[in-house]
This record gives C-alpha cells, structure tokens and sequence, in this order.
C-alpha cells in the first residue's frame, strides 16, 4: 500500500494471467466479497488508458475489458504481442503477464 492507498494486490483475492489461445492472453482479478468488488468497479481505477500503459499496447489490442458482476471479477483479455510458442518467447503459458495489475493503485477503497 502506498501513501495508504491500496493496490489491486491489497483488495483481490484472485490475480492471474494465462493463454486464451496462441494469440491472445487473458486476466482475471476476482474479488471475494461484493463490496470490495463494488468499490473498486466504481473507482474508475481499471480504464482503458491505464491497460495500454501498463502493457505497451493500444486500444485495438485490447480484446475485452469488462467487470463480470456474477464472479464478482475483472476480465481483461489482450492480443499477445508474439505468437505461443514462437522463437524467443519467454511466457509460453502467459502466467506471468498480470505483474503489472499488482500494483495498481484503487483510491477512494
């Protein structure tokens, strides 16, 4: 927590990041009771500018990006910037791309 605001990795039960196909990578953040999920869906905190930051990519990378109220969950699905599998590729399962969600800082929680 900084300057006593707290972060993704403070409020959610769940961070994670896997394959959606060879082509796409997909996040979870899952929330284990209704009014943390609540406040941080109406923080603002998650948009679309801070996604295209934090991952080096623009808008039409973004595949989904939506909360998904009955797993209480947001979803974020991304275009991997390199095939599965491919020459060089240091992530083949994409479990560690959700590093960067860690840190994000939620105010008003």
């Amino acid at each position: 927590m900084t300057n006593n605001v707290p972060t993704l990795r403070d409020l959610a039960k769940v961070i994670r990041s896997k394959n959606s196909g060879p082509f796409e990578i997909t996040f979870d953040v899952i929330f284990d009771n209704v009014p943390t999920y609540e406040r941080v869906k109406a923080s603002g905190a998650l948009t679309e500018a801070l996604i295209c930051k934090l991952y080096n990519v623009t808008k039409e990378d973004i595949v989904t990006m939506m909360f998904f109220d009955p797993a209480r969950a947001f979803k974020l699905t991304l275009k991997r910037s390199w095939a599965q599998g491919s020459v060089g590729e240091r992530d083949t399962f994409g479990a560690q791309q959700h590093a960067p969600l860690l840190t994000v800082e939620i105010p008003g929680v």
